[in-house]
Order: C-alpha cells, then sequence, then structure tokens
C-alpha cells in the first residue's frame, strides 16, 4: 500500500497561489504469502515451500520474474546460502490448473522467469529446497535455535513494487540419538568370554537426558558373568541394569545413561558447518552359553528419541 500527495500552482502575473496538497492512495492488487510445510530442519533436510500468489486487478499478469534467496545470509561480509533449489522441483498452478514449467535458474539463489497470474484470481508455485553445509545448526549463543530466513520476490509488468513474502524455518534442536553395535571376537567358540561395545550418538543440540535414555537388548546366545561399563565405570546389577540368564534380556536402568548434546563449528575460511556428536560408550561382556536356534535373524534399526 503506497500513499501519494501532489500540490497544483497557479501563476497570474507575479501572483502565485499554491492550492491545497491532496492525498491518495494505492491499495495493491498484488498479494503474496510464502510457507514452509516443515517447521523445522536437520543437516540435508528437504525443505517444501508453498507461495500463493493473490491478483485482485482486473487486469491479468504476465511474464513475471520469481525469485528467493534461499536463505542467504553475511558472515564476515562474506555471503552464505543454506538452501539449494532442488532441480526439476518447481511446480506453477494458476487458479488450480497446472502450468506449463517455467525456465529456472538456481544459482546461489533460485529464479523463475514467465509466471503468469490471472485477472482476479491466483497462483501457486511449490518447489523444494536442500539444507546444505552452509545452514547453520543448533542453537545460537543465547541459547535459541539457529534460524534460516528466506525471502521470495514477484516483479514485472503490472506490479508497482515488487512484492515480497519470507518464511522462516527453526534448527532442529531436540535429542537425535543413534546406536551403533560391534563384538569382539568376531569369531569366538562356545563357553569363550565376548565383549559388545555399543556406542550411542547425539547429533541434536539437547542433551539426552538420563530419564528418557533406556537401552535394551537380547543376547544369543545368552552371557553369563556379566561385566558393564558405561565410560569406562562399572555398573552394578540392579542398580545400573537388570539382565536375565535365562532370556538373554538386557536393559539398563533408567537414570544411568545420558547423551550430551551434539557441537556445531562453523569453518571460518570456508563457511561450512560441521557437527560432532555427543556420545557415550557402553561395553558388555560375558561367557557366551549355547545358540538358541533363530531362524529369522532381527531386523537393524537406529534407535532415535
Amino acid at each position: 500500500m503506497a500513499v501519494f500527495c501532489n500540490q497544483a500552482t497557479i501563476r497570474y502575473g507575479a501572483t502565485v497561489r499554491q492550492s491545497n496538497i491532496a492525498c491518495g492512495e494505492i491499495v495493491e492488487s498484488v498479494r503474496m504469502t510464502k510457507t514452509a510445510l516443515i517447521g523445522t530442519y536437520d543437516s540435508g533436510s528437504v525443505l517444501t515451500y508453498i507461495v500463493n500468489v493473490t491478483n485482485d486487478g482486473e487486469t491479468p499478469l504476465s511474464n513475471l520474474t520469481f525469485t528467493d534467496d534461499l536463505g542467504e545470509y553475511e558472515d564476515g561480509n562474506v555471503a552464505y546460502t543454506p538452501l539449494t533449489y532442488v532441480e526439476g522441483s518447481l511446480k506453477v498452478f494458476a487458479d488450480g490448473t497446472e502450468m506449463p514449467a517455467p525456465v529456472v535458474t538456481g544459482e546461489n539463489g533460485l529464479t523463475a522467469e514467465g509466471i503468469d497470474v490471472p485477472a482476479n484470481g491466483s497462483a501457486a508455485l511449490i518447489y523444494a529446497a536442500r539444507v546444505n553445509e552452509y545452514a547453520p545448526l543448533g542453537a545460537d549463543g543465547e541459547g535459541e535455535a539457529e534460524t534460516i530466513v528466506n525471502t521470495a520476490s514477484l516483479t514485472g509488468i503490472g506490479i508497482a513494487q515488487a512484492v515480497t513474502a519470507t518464511a522462516t524455518v527453526s534448527a532442529n534442536v531436540t535429542p537425535d540419538l543413534t546406536i551403533a553395535k560391534s563384538v569382539c571376537p568376531s569369531t569366538v567358540t562356545e563357553n569363550s568370554r565376548v565383549t559388545y561395545t555399543f556406542v550411542i550418538a547425539n547429533t541434536g543440540s539437547e542433551t539426552a537426558e538420563e530419564d528418557g535414555v533406556v537401552l535394551t537388548d537380547t543376547f544369543n546366545p545368552v552371557l553369563t558373568d556379566l561385566s558393564v561399563s558405561l565410560n569406562g565405570q562399572m555398573l552394578a546389577e540392579g542398580t545400573g541394569y537388570t539382565y536375565d540368564e535365562t532370556t538373554g534380556e538386557f536393559a539398563t536402568a533408567e537414570g544411568v545413561i545420558t547423551v550430551p548434546g551434539a557441537v556445531y563449528t562453523q569453518d571460518e575460511a570456508t563457511g561450512v558447518w560441521s557437527t560432532e556428536p555427543g556420545t557415550v560408550t557402553l561395553t558388555i561382556s560375558g561367557y557366551l552359553g549355547a545358540l538358541t536356534p533363530n531362524p529369522e535373524p532381527p531386523i537393524e534399526k537406529n534407535a532415535k528419541k
């Protein structure tokens, strides 16, 4: 919305008179909104954006130019773009009907040529962008989640001033746990001692608190004479873990495992962000019993909390 004002002058000989100042207001006929389908991101996440353009005017708008800065920000007078346009993802709809694909370039931002918006109608642009290595991760110095703020713009004949809209997504700071398990030695005779090692990693910035992390396993063959340690500290049965030598079922006690949050750093020279996960290591050793037939091997999966 823009306000305009002007004043007239009349001259008659040496006499000059000025009129009052008349003001008016231009009501923009084109409006635009932008929404991210998911409000949080992790490294490598693919974000989907929806941009809605409304034309309240009586004249259709043709061959407009749409741009998105893909979250470009400056750090030390160097510009970084934390999102990468997913090639071929842009879809354009006019009053609900899919239109031919526009000409798109995606280097250091997204530019699409040839966007049309019907009179008294609307257009929608839907596209995807991938979070890249320049995206800030975790929380800032004040403990707030880092964000990516990207701005879209629409320009062309029939639009007096560029129409813009922004969308903000926040870095996921909740704990994100994975677990890796190994056995040593991998070849062992029956009734020999074997050691299982579990490495739990947290790529989220928040600590996985001890009251919410429990590791379970069912050993086959069943282990006897168990020895359990967490980060090198021995755990006692009952207070640190529970174990059933009949079934091989093992579980750490609640309140035992705490997994620290990850540490995120940005390379001052390249601007690339890296993640150092927080980790803890659980070690379980014991003597092997007899192998119980198990025709279906367990399905490997990552544990997330």
